[in-house]
């Protein structure tokens, strides 16, 4: 009960037997890091935990993680392919294509400065302030067969 109200969750002793479909998606993930927390890692491996979630909920939760982080001195992995929430959460960044690291820096060098062809192509397909005006910038090749 205290992780759910630590959490964040509103009335936790009246939604500890709701039905899932009962909560919100942000309610969910906050159940989940709840969950998580229970079982006191000292590690902990974070997959897209904010993919699906409004901004402000994504906020919200990447607000949570960072101050439990903190809190409770956890190492912590995040998977995404949201570069928004790389740049606000990782001190350093291990980029994946075709399932192998193609390039592993501090978080301020891989947006500063990043060395793989696919760093960079990714990084000048993000929308900035040209807007619409120009193209966004396509990556060749196709990926492998799996």
């Amino acid at each position: 009960m205290q992780w759910l109200q630590r959490v964040g969750i509103p009335e936790p002793e009246r939604r500890m037997n709701e039905h899932p479909f009962r909560i919100s998606k942000g309610q969910k993930q906050r159940v989940m890091i709840a969950m998580t927390l229970a079982a006191e890692p000292d590690f902990w491996v974070a997959d897209e935990p904010t993919t699906a979630l409004d901004v402000a909920i994504q906020g919200q939760v990447l607000d949570l993680l960072r101050e439990l982080q903190r809190e409770h001195g956890l190492g912590l992995l995040l998977i995404t392919h949201d570069l928004a929430v790389v740049s606000q959460m990782a001190r350093r960044v291990a980029l994946m294509c075709d399932g192998q690291v193609v390039e592993l820096a501090s978080a301020e060098d891989f947006f500063s400065q990043p060395k793989h062809p696919y760093a960079q192509a990714l990084l000048r397909a993000l929308p900035g302030a040209q807007g619409r005006a120009q193209a966004l910038e396509a990556i060749a090749g196709t990926m492998p067969p799996l």
